[in-house]
C-alpha cells in the first residue's frame, strides 16, 4: 500500500506531530490495521479510502487501539490527499467515527483548515493521584474524553516531570492535557498532552485535545480567535477558532517520507 509520513502542525521537517498516513483500496482486517499501526509507532497511523469525489473514509489507529478522533493524523491525511491523490481538490469531506470531518486548503496562508466538534468540558474535583503525579499545583480540573488540567504558568507547563507509574493507574479519561495562559504574545495559551494508557507518552502535537480547550480558553478569555503552542520538545502551533458546536483547528504540514508498505 502507498505510505506516507506527514509532519503535522508544522512548516518545518522535525518539528510539529509524525503521521502515518495508509492509501487502502479496501478495508483490511482490523487485527492487522493494528498491527500496522504498531510497527510505525507514532501516536496515529491513518488509513484512508476514496469513497466518491472529495469523499474519504478515515479511520486512526495508535500503537495500542482504534481511537474516535485524532487531529494531527486528518491534517496529514488532508495533506496527502491534496497533494498527492486529487491535486484538482481543495476541500475534503472524511467519514469518521466521529462524523463528517471537513479540511479546507486555504492557498491564501496555506493553512489546512478543519472542523471538527466542540467538546466543551465540565468542571470536576482535582484527582489527588493525578496531582501526586505532576509537579506542578493544578488550580482547576475539567472532563470530557480528557481530563483538561490548569495550572499558572507557562513555565510549569514547559518543565513538567511526570510520575508515569503514578499517572496509568487513573483510567477514566483518554488523555491528560495540562494548559497554562501563554507569557509570549504571539500565543494565547500552551499546553501538552499525555495518553500513556494509549500507547503515547506524550503526543508532540494534538488537534483533537484542542476541541476541548479551544471552548475552554475561549470562555475564559473572552475570545473567539485563538492561537496556541504546544510544548513538546518537537512543538507545534495550532490558529483556531470557536465557532459553538464546532471548532476550527488549522495548521500547516511537512512531507517526510513517500513510500509502499509489503504487508
Amino acid at each position: 500500500m502507498k505510505y506516507f509520513v506527514v509532519d503535522a502542525f508544522t512548516e518545518k521537517l522535525f518539528s510539529g506531530n509524525p503521521a502515518g498516513v495508509c492509501i487502502l483500496d479496501k478495508w483490511l482486517d482490523d487485527n492487522l490495521l493494528q498491527n500496522i499501526a504498531s510497527e510505525n509507532n507514532f501516536s496515529e497511523t491513518a488509513f484512508i479510502i476514496k469513497k466518491n469525489g472529495s469523499q474519504y473514509d478515515l479511520r486512526w489507529f495508535t500503537p495500542k487501539t482504534e481511537v474516535d478522533l485524532c487531529g494531527h493524523a486528518t491534517l496529514a491525511s488532508a495533506f496527502v490527499i491534496i497533494n498527492f491523490i486529487d491535486k484538482n481538490n481543495n476541500l475534503i469531506y472524511f467519514h469518521t467515527k466521529s462524523g463528517i470531518l471537513t479540511v479546507n486548503f486555504n492557498k491564501t496562508n496555506e493553512l489546512y483548515e478543519m472542523d471538527f466538534p466542540s467538546k466543551k468540558p465540565k468542571k470536576t474535583e482535582i484527582n489527588q493521584i493525578v496531582q501526586k503525579s505532576i509537579n506542578a499545583q493544578i488550580k482547576e480540573a475539567y472532563i470530557e474524553r480528557d481530563l483538561l488540567l490548569l495550572v499558572d504558568t507557562e513555565n510549569e507547563v514547559r518543565n513538567l516531570n511526570i510520575n508515569f507509574d503514578l499517572i496509568t493507574s487513573v483510567k477514566d479519561c483518554f488523555a491528560f492535557i495540562i494548559t497554562a495562559p501563554s507569557q509570549k504574545k504571539e500565543y494565547d495559551f500552551v499546553s501538552r498532552v499525555f495518553a500513556p494508557n494509549a500507547g503515547i507518552i506524550e503526543d508532540p502535537v494534538t488537534g483533537s485535545s484542542h476541541c476541548i480547550l479551544i471552548p475552554y480558553w475561549a470562555e475564559k478569555l473572552n475570545k473567539n480567535s485563538l492561537v496556541a503552542k504546544q510544548l513538546s520538545k518537537r512543538g507545534g502551533t495550532l490558529y483556531c477558532e470557536n465557532n459553538g458546536d464546532r471548532v476550527k483547528i488549522s495548521g500547516k504540514a511537512k512531507l517526510y517520507l513517500e513510500g509502499e508498505l509489503k504487508v
